[in-house]
């Protein structure tokens, strides 16, 4: 099983159309996943067989303007579903800042590869940033990086604004999973004033499939929105599970602490949801064992070694 991400900014139109062929297409491979499209373009994480998964991609270059999409490939375990179904939905946004105006299809800041982006992080003049959100740092990050804290991505404006001044802060380097939010973000950057605005291309993802092994400065596990919960710098399916209560990533240290109730709580959440929320926790988790007596899945969660893991 592989798992699939593209993304692409450029202005779309008859956005019904392309849904519908989409899904057909998804549907008559036998993929699984998300496709989220918009007037601003298109952004997928999908999973199936390596051939199905191409012959996807050939049909997705057919929409003009998506001519030369490309797309980065990892690895899931044996029996890892990923996804449960094909979604393909209409958006406002691609991935969401909530800032009018701001156009990456026109301007974003200049792409650097895994060589130039070593470079960029050993250099002191460089402000470095992830643009991910708090519990995505929390397994994994390159060293020095400022973490903006962020529970989502549209609160990183107001962050910016409050923290960098585009008269100090002359040069920025940015970096997500994939590159879809730092495209966003850098194009957001260049239009507040930034003057030296660099995004890493492709994100974690192809920085750990390119980077040289002696040259890897990334350190621990990458969080990825799939069931897989975390790939390891191989890109292959990571030792984290998640909370299904908080959703936050879960170590097998987390897992062993005394808040830790599977599909109810974890370290992170324990005591924070109110008696009736836990209710429905505890009562889905019945569902799900009880499915697992029949021999069945619960959908929206696996049981892998112990770990309980939820999907969009």
């Amino acid at each position: 099983m592989e798992v699939c991400t593209f993304y692409r900014f450029v202005t779309l139109s008859d956005l019904a159309a392309i849904q519908a062929r989409l899904l057909a297409l998804g549907d008559s491979l036998g993929l699984r996943g998300t496709i989220l499209i918009a007037t601003e373009g298109v952004n997928s994480t999908m999973s199936g067989d390596r051939d199905a998964l191409e012959r996807f991609l050939m049909g997705v270059r057919e929409v003009p303007g998506l001519e030369d999409l490309t797309a980065k490939f990892s690895r899931a375990e044996e029996g890892n579903d990923v996804f449960h179904r094909l979604k393909v939905r209409i958006k406002t946004e691609i991935v969401t800042l909530g800032v009018p105006g701001v156009r990456p299809e026109r301007h974003t800041g200049e792409h650097v590869d895994a060589a130039r982006w070593n470079v960029l992080l050993a250099d002191p003049d460089v402000v470095v940033i992830d643009t991910r959100n708090r519990y995505e740092c929390a397994i994994g990050t390159f060293p020095g990086a400022l973490q903006p804290e962020t529970d989502a991505f549209r609160e990183f404006p107001q962050w910016v604004e409050s923290h960098l001044d585009p008269a100090k802060h002359r040069r920025v380097a940015m970096f997500c999973t994939g590159g879809i939010r730092c495209e966003k973000a850098s194009a957001f950057m260049l239009q507040a004033g930034f003057e030296s605005v660099y995004q890493l291309d492709g994100g974690i993802l192809r920085y750990l499939e390119t980077v040289e092994p002696t040259g890897n400065q990334w350190q621990g596990e990458c969080f990825v929105f799939d069931q897989r919960v975390s790939v390891d710098e191989t890109l292959s399916e990571g030792d984290y599970s998640q909370c299904f209560a908080c959703r936050h990533p879960l170590s097998a240290l987390d897992r062993q602490r005394p808040e830790f109730a599977e599909g109810i709580s974890c370290p992170h959440c324990a005591g924070t949801f109110d008696a009736g929320q836990v209710a429905g926790f505890v009562e889905r988790r019945r569902q799900v064992l009880l499915a697992e007596k029949r021999g069945h899945k619960h959908v929206g969660e696996r049981q892998t070694h112990g770990k309980s893991i939820r999907s969009d």
